[in-house]
């Protein structure tokens, strides 16, 4: 398929609080970003690996209840330096424009702000992960988390992170506020407590108009 002429790799992350919609929306961002003519590659965090679905299903286990926050950490820095290697940076080596649901942002807002872990030392952890491999856009799908964690409770999708408590992850929420707010030029919000195909469209547009640049 011919390529759009300002056609560049791209790692485009994707963000938010639980039950915000990133992994709803990503699949038909794609079918639409290839049919404008872009290379594209999604992947998910933890997981897209053998190795990483390995250490996912151990992270997100409703029973692994007395998992220490450090233990957590460290398993997602594992399934993330494994997806860098393994899949993320040899596709962008190849032209591909990468989208990832979730990435290193979610260590600093789960582990960091949620877990209230130190976050010199998780910053740190995450740079050793990725290799200092960092998005060139980052979208935020922000949600009131009491609506978020109803949504996910519908979706049948309940996990062990979300089982945390309510104050958990209003902190996690804060966090991505904060961290939009250290890195404008890198983060985009969109209110995804609206209708699906409005979220959508504007998906489409704030990334469309990015990879224009």
């Amino acid at each position: 398929m011919q390529l759009p002429s300002n056609h560049t790799p791209k790692f485009i992350t994707f963000e938010g609080p639980e039950g915000s919609g990133k992994t709803s929306h990503i699949p038909p961002l794609v079918e639409y970003l290839r049919s404008a003519g872009y290379n594209v590659f999604a992947t998910r965090e933890p997981g897209g690996t053998s190795i990483g679905e390995q250490i996912r299903d151990v992270i997100h286990k409703l029973e692994n209840t007395e998992m220490h926050p450090r233990a957590e950490t460290l398993l997602y820095q594992a399934a993330r330096a494994q997806i860098v290697e393994q899949i993320i940076r040899p596709k962008l080596e190849k032209g591909f424009i990468v989208l990832c649901d979730r990435y290193a942002d979610s260590t600093i807002a789960y582990q960091g702000y949620g877990h209230q872990q130190d976050l010199v030392q998780i910053h740190s952890l995450v740079r050793y992960a990725t290799g200092g491999l960092v998005p060139d856009m980052t979208v935020l799908l922000d949600v009131d988390v009491e609506l978020g964690l109803k949504r996910k409770k519908k979706e049948n999708e309940w996990n062990r992170l979300d089982a945390y408590d309510l104050e958990f992850h209003k902190r996690v929420r804060t966090g991505y506020l904060a961290m939009m707010r250290q890195e404008p030029g890198r983060w985009i919000i969109v209110d995804a407590t609206r209708n699906w195909e409005i979220v959508q469209h504007d998906l489409r547009r704030v990334i469309e108009e990015n990879l224009k640049h």
